[in-house]
């Protein structure tokens, strides 16, 4: 994997594939797939029901009697094995270039376990259970082999993970200085740093002073160099768009909010805190939360 992952003969295919995928006219439907109302990719989520079925099939083909049923879930997982594969395309275009190269090895695996149960369905339909079952067995084999492949972008590239998780740790809860308010132009993101972590600070027109952790959860891209519209800030590597107030993020890929920070300035130094869920309730409310263990 790691020779693939640095590798650069695929790399026009990884070009044309990325081109394709873009180029399909979604909409918002981009991030339904990408996973950004659940809060993390769906890709791995609609996997399991093509890997349960072909593993539950695999079990019934040893048991006398089970043939039908064996079928009817080779079945379910072809079917369900299109969406699952639409939602991973729609992630992997939007990965990282190390990624994109292993992740072609991922989905080339899938394909031909797919093509493979194809064939297996086939022969059960022609009542050909000892072939359709061989099918089977080389059609798990094969996708096996891409769900550890999967498994290596999830797990050694982070493909899909929030790469912003590490800020609170990292800062702590407490006030920390960022600088003097002149330092920040008005309108324009600036990079900062609170302690170890590096923000974007945006002082807007009316005086409010925005910060969210600079590296973009999607991919780790800098904010700081996106653009500000609308309340929001735009990440230049993939489009990752972020609400400036609360780091909610209004589109993908992006699936995870971005860290963001309450500030105050005293005199002319702005001190910035990360922001809790009682930053934005009524002192009532959020007495009630604390008094709750909240």
């Amino acid at each position: 994997m790691d020779r693939v992952e640095h590798s650069e003969r695929a790399d026009r295919l990884v070009d044309a594939a990325r081109v394709v995928v873009r180029a399909v006219p979604m909409s918002r439907g981009r991030d339904v797939l990408r996973g950004r109302w659940l809060g993390h990719p769906v890709h791995p989520l609609m996997v399991q029901v093509p890997l349960g079925s072909w593993m539950s099939a695999a079990v019934l083909d040893f048991v006398p009697g089970w043939q039908r049923a064996a079928r009817t879930l080779v079945g379910v997982g072809l079917v369900a094995a299109l969406p699952a594969a639409v939602a991973g395309w729609t992630d992997w275009a939007e990965l990282r270039r190390p990624q994109m190269r292993v992740g072609l090895v991922h989905a080339a695996s899938n394909a031909v376990g797919v093509a493979l149960y194809g064939a297996s369905f086939a022969a059960r339909a022609r009542g050909r259970f000892a072939r359709g079952r061989l099918w089977g067995l080389a059609g798990l084999a094969a996708v096996s082999v891409g769900g550890a492949v999967g498994g290596h972008m999830a797990f050694r590239q982070a493909s899909g993970a929030n790469h912003a998780e590490h800020v609170p740790e990292l800062l702590g809860n407490g006030w920390h200085p960022l600088g003097d308010l002149a330092d920040f132009p008005v309108g324009a993101p600036v990079r900062g740093r609170l302690g170890e972590v590096a923000v974007v600070v945006v002082h807007e027109l009316s005086g409010t002073v925005r910060v969210l952790a600079d590296q973009c959860s999607h991919m780790g891209g800098p904010l700081s160099e996106g653009d500000v519209a609308d309340g929001c800030i735009r990440c230049p590597w993939h489009g990752s768009t972020f609400r400036l107030s609360d780091g909610w993020n209004t589109a993908g890929p992006a699936t995870a909010a971005q860290p963001a920070f309450t500030t105050r300035i005293t005199g002319t130094l702005i001190e910035a805190r990360l922001q809790h869920l009682s930053d934005d309730m009524p002192p009532t409310a959020a007495a009630s939360r604390e008094e709750d263990g909240w």
